[in-house]
């Protein structure tokens, strides 16, 4: 009978890559120093790809008992201790040939600072976060009665948001059993405390041991490896309000060094240290869905001014997508809007489709209006990556519910929405449910400036409407927007006619067009009738043209129109095309003489003349002055044409 024995490693759920290289690390280490106890591997996890962290440590034959006794004790210690800024264990697998120990994806630490170097403010910022994070996890490990004895460059690793991980735990022990010996055949290092070669200067408490490390760590961070002891006693490139609490972690009596947890709680205290604003951010992070509402909205407010100083992964990998989450749990108001898509312009379109959109998109149905408002407000600066069809099946179902919203600021919200969402609709909608929606708003609602941007709308879309759908609706809506009683509506219907005359053809101009704006020529307001006069005469110079060259087939607009991005189409900002709007309903009293320049928003367009026109005026004028000057010639003849 045969017996078939599985592979192990095929069965693991994790695939370990190529070992981790460093390119920079010295080719030609110390030979009296150790061999390392762990060669770090990339990994995968196989289920989903997500990268992982793989530490191996051979077993095979020739290898040394101690060292292998020692890598098996910081595996059981790292699965028995859970903590947020200790290396995160995930899982382990030990084969004949080797022990694998996977965690989550990290750098050392030692690699981490040859990349990037902390220089200038925002380093600085990047160690205090990584400071906070370490002596959080050595104040747990002294609260569990427990003591590391190996703090140092190699035994932190660095996470892909920045944050410091306390790793090597294979000589941590309980605080009880005191201060080990060093192993025999164990060199002394430059960072070993003082007491360890010296038992006459005393022991002091359990963990002065690792806060003389922590000293040699801060100091190797600013100021490269450290050749021997006696450089402790410059400080080098160490920030100013780094050096009191370094030379009392460095302090010749253990009994001088301070513990972790009260060295945290001062360097915390307003002014000191750690109170830059990353390490505020990321405080508050860790404890924002049980903060109060009025602190986290406080705090979202706050937040966009401080993004820029922020380290990029930290933005990306910690900020982001704990803003997600407390947007998707309701923990989080509008407020959260803006600094997530100042975040979001970071990352590149894959991961914004993959980790922005899907959380955009369920927002848009949330009951809460003041986010929708806000959804709506912003939505310039992420429409460029929703899809079209997630536009049209998903997203403008739940937007067009704001056209009968009893709010008005929810209206007009939606009313400008549609000139960024409409060129990513199916035509279905563009050529039927959103006019219908429009027109309704333009003809009916209460609000003058709301029927103001109604109309804006119509003439700001013109170019994405069906074509069919453009000839009946278009001139028509326009049309009556000229009888509305709101001077600044009939100004922006004068304004939409100038910017789509390429949508008409001659025959439109002449019989739908030209009759209400001439009616607008004595309107009561003189705004309105410059704008008028001035629309009429491009208009008529448009149909001289025409003629002029034969005339045009019925139904034959400019095909300007059809096309985006045409004369009548161009696309800016919205601007306040109406005075007036606010959130209750104005009284619909226009002054005097109300701003009917800002009523056409961003719809006015200069109106040129065709090649020629100013030749034709002069020539008019010129035969005008020459009748003049000619005298009266008497009543014309019978049948004889009247020629001025």
């Amino acid at each position: 009978m045969w017996l078939f024995s599985r592979d192990p490693v095929r069965d693991f759920p994790f695939e370990l890559g190529p070992p981790d290289a460093d390119p920079d690390a010295d080719p030609l280490p110390d030979p009296a120093a150790p061999a390392p106890l762990w060669r770090l591997l990339r990994g995968r996890r196989k289920a989903d790809g997500a990268p992982v962290s793989v530490f191996a440590h051979s077993l095979g034959p020739g290898g040394d008992p101690g060292a292998t006794a020692l890598a098996r004790a910081g595996l059981k210690r790292l699965r028995s201790l859970r903590h947020p800024n200790i290396l995160g264990y995930l899982d382990s697998l030990e084969t004949e040939q080797c022990l694998y120990l996977v965690t989550e994806a990290v750098t050392p630490l030692r690699r981490h600072l040859r990349l990037h170097p902390p220089t200038g403010d925002s380093g600085e910022q990047e160690v205090a976060w990584g400071l906070q994070r370490l002596l959080t996890a050595l104040a747990f490990l002294g609260v569990s009665g427990l003591v590391h004895h190996a703090l140092g460059l190699d035994a932190v690793f660095v996470d892909p948001g920045g944050e410091w991980k306390l790793g090597g735990l294979e000589r941590v022990a309980a605080a009880s059993e005191g201060t080990p010996p060093r192993p025999p055949g164990d060199p002394p290092r430059p960072q070993d405390p003082p007491e360890l070669s010296n038992p006459s200067r005393g022991q002091g408490e359990p963990w002065a041991g690792d806060m003389w490390r922590l000293g040699c760590l801060i100091w190797e961070v600013f100021n490269g490896p450290l050749p021997r002891p006696g450089a402790l006693r410059s400080f080098g490139k160490l920030p100013p309000g780094l050096i009191p609490p370094f030379s009392e972690l460095v302090a010749a009596d253990p009994g001088a060094r301070p513990g972790p947890g009260p060295l945290l709680e001062r360097l915390q205290r307003p002014g000191a240290f750690l109170t830059c604003a990353l390490v505020r951010t990321g405080l508050f992070l860790e404890h924002f869905q049980v903060r109060d509402p009025s602190e986290r909205r406080t705090f979202l407010q706050e937040l966009p001014p401080l993004l820029e100083s922020l380290p990029g992964p930290f933005r990306r990998q910690k900020l982001l997508p704990r803003l997600l989450e407390a947007l998707e749990l309701g923990s989080a108001d509008a407020s959260a809007l803006p600094p997530l898509l100042q975040v979001g312009e970071g990352p590149g379109p894959p991961e914004y489709q993959e980790r922005i959109v899907p959380v955009l998109v369920r927002l848009f149905s949330s009951p809460e209006r003041g986010l929708r408002l806000r959804l709506l407000q912003l939505l310039e600066e992420f429409i460029e990556f929703l899809p079209e069809a997630t536009v049209d099946s998903q997203i403008f179902p739940h937007v067009a519910h704001g056209f009968l919203d009893s709010n008005p600021a929810i209206r007009e919200q939606t009313v400008k929405s549609m000139v960024l969402l409409a060129p990513k609709l199916g035509e279905g909608r563009r050529g039927g449910e959103l006019p219908r929606l429009l027109l309704r708003v333009q003809g009916g609602d209460a609000l003058g400036p709301l029927r103001c941007n109604a109309t804006l709308c119509l003439g700001r879309l013109a170019p994405h409407l069906p074509p069919q759908t453009r000839r009946r609706v278009l001139a028509p809506a326009l049309a009556r927007a000229t009888r509305d009683p709101f001077p600044p509506a009939r100004a922006a219907a004068v304004a939409a006619f100038a910017a789509t005359h390429e949508c008409y053809a001659p025959p439109e101009v002449a019989g739908r067009v030209l009759p209400p704006l001439c009616a607008l020529t004595v309107d009561p307001h003189p705004g309105v009738r410059q704008q008028a006069f001035r629309a009429i005469r491009s208009f008529l110079d448009q149909l001289e043209a025409a003629a002029e060259a034969g005339g045009a087939q019925e139904g034959d607009p400019s095909s300007a129109a059809t096309a985006p991005g045409g004369r009548g189409g161009a696309r800016g900002g919205w601007g306040p095309p109406c005075p007036g709007l606010s959130p209750s309903p104005p009284e619909e009293n226009p002054p005097e003489e109300p701003p009917l320049e800002d009523a056409d928003g961003d719809l006015r367009v200069p109106l040129r003349a065709p090649p020629g026109r100013r030749q034709r005026e002069q020539q008019r004028r010129r035969e005008l002055e020459a009748k003049r000057r000619a005298g009266p010639r008497g009543p014309p003849k019978l049948g004889a044409r009247k020629l001025d």
